[in-house]
Formats: C-alpha cells, sequence, structure tokens
C-alpha cells in the first residue's frame, strides 16, 4: 500500500509542485492544508504517514503546528520545508521534532530522498 502524505504550504502552486512529484514515485496525497490550523485539522482526519510542512504560513506557522502535531503523536514524520536563508527556523523547527528538511525551490531527487529515508 502507498504511504500516505498530508502537504502543507500556504502556496497552492507548492503544493501541486510537492503532488505531483509525490504521485509520480508512488506515493498517495491524502489530503493538502494552506496553513497550520488546518494541518493539525487534517492530520487528526488522516493520520498520514508523513506530513511535508511548509514553516511561514498565515494563521499558525509551520513550527507551531509540528509541536501540535507531535501532541497528537509523539512518532509523527514530519519534513520541513523552507525557502533559503531561513536556517534559523529549521533549526528550530528540528529540535522541535522534524525529521529533515528540503529546501524551496524543491528538486525533485532531493523531496524523494528526504521522504524515503524519513519513512525508512
Amino acid at each position: 500500500m502507498a504511504q500516505k502524505i498530508l502537504i502543507v504550504d500556504d502556496a497552492a502552486f507548492m503544493r501541486m509542485m510537492i503532488k505531483d512529484i509525490l504521485i509520480k514515485n508512488g506515493y498517495e496525497v491524502v489530503g493538502e492544508a494552506a496553513d497550520g490550523v488546518q494541518a493539525v485539522e487534517k492530520y487528526k482526519e488522516f493520520q498520514p504517514d508523513l506530513v511535508t510542512m511548509d514553516i511561514t504560513m498565515p494563521e499558525m506557522d509551520g513550527i507551531t503546528a509540528l509541536k501540535e502535531i507531535k501532541k497528537i503523536n509523539p512518532n509523527a514524520k514530519v519534513l520541513m520545508c523552507s525557502a533559503m536563508g531561513q536556517q534559523a527556523m529549521v533549526i528550530d523547527a528540528i529540535q522541535a521534532g522534524a525529521k529533515d528538511f528540503i529546501v524551496k525551490p524543491f528538486q525533485a531527487d532531493r523531496v524523494i530522498e528526504a521522504i524515503s529515508k524519513t519513512l525508512g
């Protein structure tokens, strides 16, 4: 059975790019969220195997959402997505429990490498 992934990013075209990469590589995208609040709700709803989480979003940022998801499931696997120059935030995210991070603009092979490594 395909691994289930939830994509979280406030930019629709970024979600579409990740979704395209994932589907081409045999993953199942179970849901999408545009902010941290939706991310937490959809995590509860879908119980995905992995979440790709943007850091900078309206309503609730990715690091706060990551912490909320970790409260629901301490074993949750979350990959952070960040633009260049957000290194400090990436360190915060890793300390909060993120498994890895991918940098925008996305390179398909790096996305798949990070996901397969995280899912083991």
